[in-house]
């Protein structure tokens, strides 16, 4: 990790979003406009990626969670970075829980690269989650599941994606909803329509209305 953006709680701080950005992004990117959706109690990190060659760009060097080998599932996947990923996600909670947040007061989630990072590290953390919100991704390495789900299986999950996305394909997210569904009840796939790899006022909202059903007000 590279650093992060942290945007304090403008009340008493009770909950926390970790949040995580996509394939060449930084924090910056998405702290500005979760920092307008957010309410007054939460506490807002974005981290941002370390800078590593990417396989699908040419092993040009980019802000990137994980290496990312095709834009085709068979292009294989970087299982030992995404599950160093994962662990840095777990340090990220563990100093939130530190701090005084309970794990149920913490979401977290992504766009894109950074949205799989948070399907991934809700399903391989002990630690009891308020929420996961998803944007534009899918499930990495969904072939280990459900064998190694540590936690969060009944943990509100919300996962967002446009119907005209050319980067990351609509059925990339809707087979890993179906997948997760299987085992998680509280599942949520929306679809937006003419969005493409990108995000919306409507999906913004639907977002912050998600965050404040899964941590409201104490």
């Amino acid at each position: 990790m590279a650093g992060k953006v942290v945007i304090e709680a403008s009340a008493k701080h009770t909950a926390t979003v970790i949040f995580f950005h996509g394939l060449g992004d930084t924090g910056h990117g998405w702290a500005s406009s979760l920092a307008e959706i957010k309410p007054a109690w939460v506490k807002l990190v974005c981290p941002t990626a370390s800078t590593i060659p990417v396989t699908l760009n040419s092993g040009f060097r980019m802000p990137a969670w994980f290496d990312l080998k095709g834009l085709d599932l068979s292009a294989g996947e970087d299982t030992e970075g995404i599950q160093r990923a994962a662990a840095s996600v777990q340090s990220l909670i563990e100093d939130e829980i530190k701090g005084g947040i309970p794990s149920n007061r913490i979401v977290i989630g992504g766009f894109s690269q950074g949205g799989a990072l948070s399907l991934y590290s809700s399903l391989v953390t002990k630690h009891t989650l308020g929420g996961v919100a998803a944007l534009s991704c899918w499930l990495p390495l969904r072939d280990s599941f459900p064998a190694k789900i540590a936690g969060n299986t009944e943990t509100p999950i919300m996962m967002c994606h446009g119907d005209s996305d050319p980067i990351v394909p609509l059925r990339w997210g809707e087979q890993s909803a179906a997948l997760l569904k299987k085992f998680n009840k509280l599942v949520e796939f929306r679809t937006y329509k003419n969005l493409a790899h990108s995000s919306s006022d409507e999906e913004m909202r639907d977002l912050q209305a998600f965050l404040m059903r899964t941590i409201p007000t104490l």
